[in-house]
């Protein structure tokens, strides 16, 4: 009961300090959002800073408009690891089997091992791969980036999106991956695949309840 106490007077003392900060430190009135200068004596209005963190810290929410800026990120997602982790297996398998069949016919150590290390050269090129797209999900569109170094994101707003396609083989299925097909009328138009996602259906689900919002 004491601790719940304490937390309620914290609040009130926050509540207040934010209060504080909506009103006039020289005369009490209330200054209106915006405004530099008292419209009762004339004072400098408070730090609309300090009033947006003492917000942040008591929960209370934004006015319509900053809250409208802020921009909610529903999913981050990337194409499957599966293949990825599967590959570095082979490459595995394959770097110890042919640094036995090397060492049958006498080939030194310091050529073997090297050669045998270059397999899993193979599946981190497709790890590469992999890392340079993602899909992201927010509340008003969905971005897509591809590239490593040098980046290139196109955005479709939720707004544009006609249609939404789950689309898996039975491959696919049995092993949980299959690909998310966004049917748009944006600028650039047609279909755009989100490929060999985990839980297509589940994505797919939330992406229909942000359309929604806006359908």
């Amino acid at each position: 009961m004491i601790g719940h106490g304490r937390f309620i007077l914290r609040a009130c003392l926050k509540l207040n300090e934010v209060k504080k900060l909506m009103h006039c430190s020289n005369c009490g009135s209330y200054v209106t959002p915006g405004v530099r200068f008292c419209s009762n004596c004339g004072s400098p209005a408070p730090d609309p800073e300090a009033t947006r963190i003492a917000r942040q810290q008591t929960g209370l929410p934004y006015p319509q408009g900053e809250a409208d800026e802020l921009e909610r990120t529903v999913f981050t997602v990337r194409p499957t690891l599966l293949f990825i982790k599967l590959g570095y297996a082979l490459a595995v398998l394959g770097a110890i089997v042919l640094v036995f069949l090397l060492a049958l016919i006498d080939v030194p150590a310091y050529i073997s091992i090297p050669l045998a290390l270059a397999l899993l050269l193979i599946p981190a090129y497709f790890h590469i791969k992999r890392n340079m797209i993602r899909y992201t999900l927010t509340d008003s569109k969905i971005e897509i980036d591809t590239g490593l170094i040098a980046r290139r994101t196109r955005n479709i707003p939720l707004s544009k999106i006609q249609d939404v396609t789950v689309s898996a083989s039975i491959p696919q299925r049995i092993l949980g991956f299959g690909d998310l097909i966004v049917d748009n009328a944006s600028e650039e138009g047609g279909i755009t695949v989100l490929q060999n996602i985990n839980k297509p259906r589940h994505y797919a689900d939330l992406l229909l309840r942000e359309l929604r919002r806006w359908h």
